[in-house]
Formats: C-alpha cells, sequence, structure tokens
C-alpha cells in the first residue's frame, strides 16, 4: 500500500519503480519491525497458560509468531519484488491504452510520445482528496481546535466502553470457559439406589429410553445394564467406565448427522433432561444427561471437594453442600460420591462343626462360590465351532437371591464317599452387617465429591457457583466439628492439611480461574515489554502510552457483539481480545510514526496529526478487512465462533475509535511542546 501511495507523489514520475519500493518500505520498515514484535508480544502468554488448558492453547502462540516472523520476511522480499512487477506492467499498460493527450499536450510536438504520469499529483504528501478524506479533515480539525470537544470526545469512548464492560456485570454476556460442542452423541448416566435388581434398573433405563425414541433427533440408542458403556472420552474424564453393579446403568444416545437436524446436541440434551430427572426421581434414582466435553476434561462442571479430619464431618458438610446445591437455580444432575449404606451378608463357617462332619473350609467356599457366580466344569468340543464352549454349573437366579436357599445346599465328606450329605445351614451361620462405603484421596488427602452440571436458567458454572457460593459462606463451620465459625473455602488450592473441615471449588471453575489468572498474568507482563520496545523507539514515555491507550476500545465491538449474537464469552474470545490487541498496538505504532515523521518534515502537530490519520486509513481498512473476511469463516465453528467474534467485532471497533482517539491523545500529550 505504501508503495502505490509513492507512486502518485509528486516527482514519482522522475523516478524508477525500484527507487520508489525502497523509499517506502524503508519509510514503514521500523515501525512494522516494531509492530510485528507488538502483535508477537501480544499473543506470547498463551504459551505460558499451565494446568490442562496449557497444551490446548500452546500451539496457537507457537504458530502465530512463526507466521508473523514468516510474513516479516515476505513484507520485506517478496511484496516489494512483487510491487515492482505488477505496477510495471499496470504503468506500461497505461502508457499503450490509458493515455489521453490534454489540450497542453496537444501543442506540444512530443505530445504523442509523452506519457501521463501514474496518477494524479498532489502539491506534497496528502492524502487523497476523496470524501472520506474530507470528512475525515471536517471531523478532526474542529475536534483538535476545540478542547471542550476534545473531552467530550474522550468521555464519550470511556463512556462506550463502561456500558460494553456493563454487558459483563449484568449477564447479558455470559462468561464462559468453553462454549457447548456440536456432537453427535450424548450419554444418560444412571444410578439407582444400591441394592436394586439389575432387572428393577434395566427396566428404568428401558422406561428412560422411551421417553427418548420419538425425538427425530435420535438415530439410535444402547442399553447397557449392570455395567457402563464402552468408554469413550467423556466417561473416561469423569470415570464413569469403571462403574460396575447391579445397580448402574448407561444409555447411549446417537443423534442423526448435524444436517439433518436443527438444533445442536447440548440443545437436544437439555431439552430431554427434565423428562429423565422425572423419571429417576420417581424410583429414587440419579440420572447425568452427560455430553462429551468440548476442551479440557474435568469430573463435572461443578465441583465441590469437602475435605476434613474424618468421615463423619466430611459427609455432613458434603450434605449441607449438596443441599444448597440442589436448590440452586440452573444446577442439575447433582449427585455426589459417596455409597448408600447396603447391606452386607458374611457366611461364617462353623470350624468345629465342619471337623466333626469331615468337611474341610476349603469344600464349603467352593461350594457358596459355585452357588453365587458358578463354575467351569468342563469344555464341550462342537465340530461347526471355532472356539471351545465352556460348559457352566451354577444355581437358578431365584435360588441366589436368598440365603436360605444357598444354605439348603448339601456337602459330603472330603474322605468319605458314602458319608451322609449335610445341609450347609448346619455348618454356617450368616451374619448381615452393613458394608463400608468407598474412601476417595486426592493427594493423600481424603475426600468426599460433591458434583453438579449447569442447564436451563444458567448456563455457565461461573454464575450458578457465586450463588452457591455466597450460601455455603452463611454455613456455621462448628456444626461439623470446626473450632471457628467460618468455613475455609479454597479455589486454585487445596488445603494444606485435612485437621479441620474445608471446601474446595473445582471442575470447570478451577480452569477457568487457572486460565484468566495465566493468560492475564503474562498479557501485564507483555504489556510492560512492548512499553518498553516502543519507549525505545519513540524516545518517549508518553507516546507508549498513547499507543497502548487503544486496547481496550476494541471492547466496544467486541462484547456487544457477543450480546447481539448470543454467544458466551470464553477463553477463545479472550484469545481473539488478545490477538486483536496486537493489530491495534500495530495499527497505532505506523499512525502515530507517520504522525512524527511528517512533523519531521516541518508539518505543524495539528496538520501532521490531521494528515496521518487520514493517509493511514486505508492500510488500517485494508487490515481490518483482511481480519474480518479471515476471521469469519470461523464463525459458524460452536468452539471458535468466540475468536472469530472478538477478532471481526474487535478489529472494526478500534477501526472506527482508535483512528480518531489515538491522534487525539497524541495531539493532546504533545500540544504544549509544540507550542
Amino acid at each position: 500500500e505504501n508503495i502505490v501511495r509513492h507512486t502518485r507523489l509528486p516527482g514519482a514520475e522522475k523516478k524508477s519503480l525500484s527507487e520508489l519500493a525502497l523509499a517506502a518500505v524503508d519509510e514503514v520498515g521500523n515501525p512494522t519491525i516494531l509492530a510485528t514484535w507488538a502483535v508477537i508480544a501480544a499473543i506470547l502468554p498463551m504459551a505460558f497458560v499451565g494446568g490442562l488448558m496449557g497444551p490446548y492453547m500452546r500451539p496457537i502462540p507457537i504458530g502465530s509468531t512463526a507466521a508473523m516472523l514468516f510474513s516479516i520476511v515476505i513484507a520485506f522480499t517478496v511484496t516489494p519484488w512483487a510491487a515492482i512487477r505488477v505496477l510495471r506492467r499496470h504503468q506500461s499498460t497505461c502508457n499503450l491504452i490509458g493515455y489521453i493527450p490534454s489540450e497542453n499536450s496537444a501543442s506540444h510536438p512530443d505530445s504523442k510520445s509523452a506519457p501521463a504520469p501514474l496518477a494524479h499529483a498532489h502539491d506534497h504528501d496528502h492524502a487523497p482528496s476523496d470524501w472520506f478524506t474530507r470528512l475525515y479533515h471536517r471531523i478532526m480539525e474542529p475536534l483538535l481546535d476545540h478542547a471542550r470537544w476534545r473531552w467530550t470526545f474522550l468521555a464519550g469512548i470511556v463512556g462506550l466502553l463502561l456500558v460494553s464492560v456493563a454487558f459483563v456485570l449484568f449477564g447479558a454476556v455470559t462468561i464462559k470457559m468453553l462454549p457447548f460442542d456440536n456432537k453427535s452423541e450424548f450419554q444418560i448416566v444412571l444410578n439407582t439406589p444400591e441394592g436394586t435388581t439389575l432387572e428393577q434398573t434395566t427396566r428404568i433405563a428401558t422406561e428412560m429410553a422411551a421417553a427418548i425414541r420419538t425425538d427425530p433427533a435420535v438415530r439410535d440408542y444402547q442399553i447397557y445394564a449392570g455395567t457402563s458403556a464402552p468408554f469413550n472420552f467423556n466417561g473416561l474424564v469423569r470415570h464413569s467406565f469403571l462403574r460396575r453393579g447391579p445397580n448402574v446403568a448407561d444409555i447411549q444416545v446417537n443423534l442423526v448427522g448435524k444436517s439433518e437436524r436443527s438444533d445442536q446436541s447440548h440443545a437436544i440434551a437439555k431439552r430431554h433432561r427434565p423428562r429423565l430427572a422425572a423419571i429417576a426421581k420417581n424410583y429414587g434414582a440419579v440420572v447425568a444427561v452427560s455430553e462429551v466435553p468440548p476442551g479440557p476434561p474435568v469430573l463435572q462442571s461443578i465441583v465441590a471437594e469437602i475435605y476434613g479430619p474424618s468421615e463423619p464431618q466430611r459427609l455432613a458438610l458434603a450434605t449441607a453442600v449438596r443441599a444448597i446445591i440442589e436448590r440452586t437455580p440452573g444446577a442439575v444432575d447433582v449427585d455426589w460420591f459417596v455409597e448408600a449404606d447396603q447391606p452386607k451378608i458374611r457366611y461364617v463357617i462353623d470350624r468345629e462343626k465342619a471337623a466333626l462332619h469331615g468337611v474341610s473350609v476349603a469344600t464349603i467356599n467352593r461350594t457358596l462360590a459355585l452357588a453365587t457366580q458358578g463354575s467351569t466344569v468342563d469344555l464341550l468340543h462342537l465340530p461347526n465351532e471355532r472356539e471351545d464352549l465352556p460348559i457352566i454349573l451354577d444355581v437358578p437366579v431365584a435360588d441366589r437371591a436368598q440365603p436360605a436357599a444357598l444354605l439348603a445346599l448339601n456337602v459330603r465328606a472330603d474322605l468319605n464317599p458314602a458319608a451322609p450329605l449335610v445341609p450347609l445351614s448346619e455348618l454356617v451361620r450368616v451374619e448381615r452387617t452393613t458394608g463400608e462405603r468407598n474412601l476417595y484421596r486426592k493427594n493423600l488427602k481424603p475426600v468426599t465429591y460433591v458434583t453438579a452440571d449447569v442447564a436451563g436458567v444458567v448456563e455457565s458454572p461461573a454464575y450458578a457457583l457465586f450463588t452457591m457460593h455466597r450460601e455455603i459462606q452463611k454455613l456455621d463451620a462448628r456444626t461439623f466439628g470446626a473450632t471457628t465459625a467460618e468455613l475455609p473455602i479454597y479455589h486454585l488450592n487445596q488445603p494444606f492439611d485435612d485437621l479441620t473441615p474445608a471446601l474446595k471449588w473445582d471442575g470447570e471453575w478451577h480452569i477457568t480461574l487457572e486460565v484468566f489468572r495465566d493468560l492475564g498474568l503474562a498479557f501485564a507482563a507483555v504489556l510492560v515489554l512492548i512499553a518498553l520496545l516502543m519507549v525505545g523507539w519513540f524516545k518517549s514515555y508518553i507516546t507508549p502510552l498513547v499507543v497502548m491507550a487503544a486496547i481496550p476500545f476494541s471492547l466496544i465491538g467486541i462484547l456487544p457483539a457477543h450480546w447481539a449474537l448470543g454467544a458466551f464469552f470464553t477463553a477463545t474470545s479472550m484469545i481473539g481480545f488478545m490477538a486483536g490487541a496486537g493489530i491495534v498496538v500495530r495499527n497505532s505504532i505506523i499512525l502515530v510514526d507517520f504522525i512524527e515523521l511528517r512533523r519531521a518534515h516541518g508539518l505543524s502537530l495539528r496538520d501532521a496529526v490531521v494528515e496521518a490519520g487520514a493517509v493511514r486509513f486505508r492500510p488500517m481498512l485494508l487490515t481490518a478487512l483482511a481480519v474480518v473476511i479471515g476471521a469469519s469463516v470461523i464463525l459458524a465453528d460452536p468452539i471458535f465462533q468466540g475468536l472469530a467474534i472478538s477478532l471481526m467485532a474487535g478489529e472494526i471497533a478500534s477501526l472506527l475509535i482508535s483512528r480518531m482517539a489515538v491522534p487525539v491523545l497524541y495531539y493532546m500529550a504533545n500540544r504544549r511542546d509544540a507550542a
């Protein structure tokens, strides 16, 4: 763009295209290099994100940095070379078919061989005199001449920025770690009360499957009773693939193709959740509609980790926390990693009686194992089968359910085949106790998990968690065995010890805090680095502040655009804001550098500021259009929609605002020195 601009300056026809290209590249070369490092520095913080999100985000700064370094090599080598050849061909074409003699040239004897200049010449290096440039002069000149107008303009920008931020504060724009993805499946995880028979669990799962089978978006489903479904990414990260027993079941739901349905998978799962929850409530069961997570694996969207010195204290606190979560609007699929008390039957052998009857303990154990589990006694060889078939001896299912039926089995003395049969009831007595619960640990500390998801009223775990947090803070910790009334609540770190009851929020909230903390700290450090680079280039401490003042202006477009499109402000939106900040700083650096260049040519501060904004508008507009067109291809993607919105809306807003705000701020910062 700058090469083309130089070909239109007065006296350009007296120079070769190579000379013009070198002069144009030299004019914007150093600020372009500085601006490129500013863009690289803006996206560099993503490489320092820790935790589970680190591997997801690290390829972005690596690839972008490589692309920026490669692009600047292209800009200084291939671009001038190609521009010279394209413009030379254009010049030759104009000389052959585009030359129209004027009145002055017609009277000249050599008028037929005198070529026209490349374009109309100006008396000095001004912007083209088009309608937009004239409009820019009409706005900027009075703005620079009247202090009240300048302050009103800046106050208006600050007001727009505050209104945009209010979209987040008042919930018009929802902050979420990652948006919901559009998958081809979801899973229904059913947990019935301990002690439920396999037949009853299967019947409940079948009733749930019948409730969703009429949905045209559901292609098919499979029911797995007594075991989990074949583990996928979802089952792996949420540990549901480890479930076994007669009281568990999974329903794997497969959806029709994305082109055959108008709703995304999250909307389909959300509309089925109330119906499934009602069925589970009728049977005292717990059901979770489990969607494939779009990003880092977490146990559940909302996870409360309960710590304490003893299991009764942890259980009491977990009960109170679960009650608060259940009455929180938007919280669904509430569950905990606590098994209900379930009866346990122990068969105790009377060794004295067994010895008197000549029956060994091993014989009794083998008989009970055969009755409850079955035993392979032989193999059957069939000519049409590729594998041998095992012959299993067991007891009918109806007889296994009752201890009395098992104790009715008879055994015989080991060494006396003629000895009379003795029923097991003579040698074994039944003891009924309560089975022990599973004990979970995290980093060697005993923990009790309470989990939940969000859907419907609230779609982001952060907002539901804020409501829960306020209610939990009202609990009296002394009720659960603590020495103080205030319950310790942690967010990023585990409690140092488990001597007192405590709660830690985990799940998606932990990753959200971790990502935005790392991004914020790294971005702050990068802003300091960018400022130091500009201090070294501009030899001023004020100019870097003027340049970076345009960074938050992009939020004026980003946040309202998220609201208008009904999109979440996600981690990808934050990435787009940071990448856009680099582009804004780049444009501002080139704009300020051009102002100082025109001042060095002898223009006054006022004229240099106005002219720089007019001249540099076209490259800024081209950059904005390139960003908008490039980002539009991912606008429809559920995961990267926030990135596209931030890049497109942020670049448009910064183009319209920073083009006037940066010159005004520069003028106000340097007005006294210029006077």
